[in-house]
């Protein structure tokens, strides 16, 4: 099983855990991550683009002129797609992006991404994260001294007011709870943190 320090907030290490090697030690599946990525993207499109067909502009009641005898190409509307201000030809409409997949593969690819946080060294486990007020300056000397650096992803297994609010002001730092943990998070913060209640709730949730 894999072995990682435990550090408390002033970056000294206190002890040391073993972790659940079917949640944090298993052979980071790139295909799944992917697959689960893409299906988190789409659920966040909001789908709400729309043009207006030739039907719904306004005006092009009447036919522009006689259909023979003109010498110029037959016209029906001047509101037709090929018209300057005529209706979109085949143009979006609103809809929904989202589809489902399955619950494991979900699983499955948090899994991935917390074993690759494991590989390369970028999960940084501390007994508590704790601030008795709120105060950015003291969550920037915290990250500090736990040798932080770069994107920084905090999760708690419940919501932390102070630290969530101490931290919203820090580029680069996000701090949120296990039930919204999600594949997008774990890619664009290259630095996971864990306080070591929260790790216990992973390997309940995800062994």
């Amino acid at each position: 099983m894999p072995k990682v320090d435990v550090y408390d907030m002033q970056g000294k290490k206190v002890s040391d855990v073993e972790l659940n090697e079917n949640v944090f030690g298993i052979e980071p599946n790139e295909a799944i991550v992917h697959s689960v990525l893409v299906n988190y993207l789409a659920n966040q499109r909001q789908g709400t683009q729309s043009t207006k067909t030739r039907a719904e502009v306004r005006g092009g009641g009447r036919k522009p002129w006689r259909q023979k005898g003109t010498g110029r190409a037959r016209q029906g509307s001047i509101r037709a797609p090929q018209w300057i201000k005529g209706g979109i030809a085949l143009g979006p409409k609103p809809r929904s992006y989202s589809y489902k997949v399955n619950k494991k593969e979900k699983q499955l690819a948090i899994r991935s991404l917390l074993s690759s946080k494991l590989l390369e060294n970028e999960l940084t486990v501390v007994d508590k994260l704790e601030l008795a007020e709120v105060k950015t300056k003291s969550m920037v000397k915290a990250l500090a001294d736990l040798k932080v650096e770069g994107k920084a992803l905090i999760i708690f297994a419940e919501q932390n007011e102070n630290v969530y609010l101490s931290s919203r002001n820090i580029e680069g730092v996000k701090s949120i709870t296990l039930n919204m943990i999600n594949v997008y998070d774990l890619l664009k913060y290259n630095k996971l943190i864990l306080p070591l209640e929260t790790v216990k709730k992973l390997e309940e949730v995800y062994a």
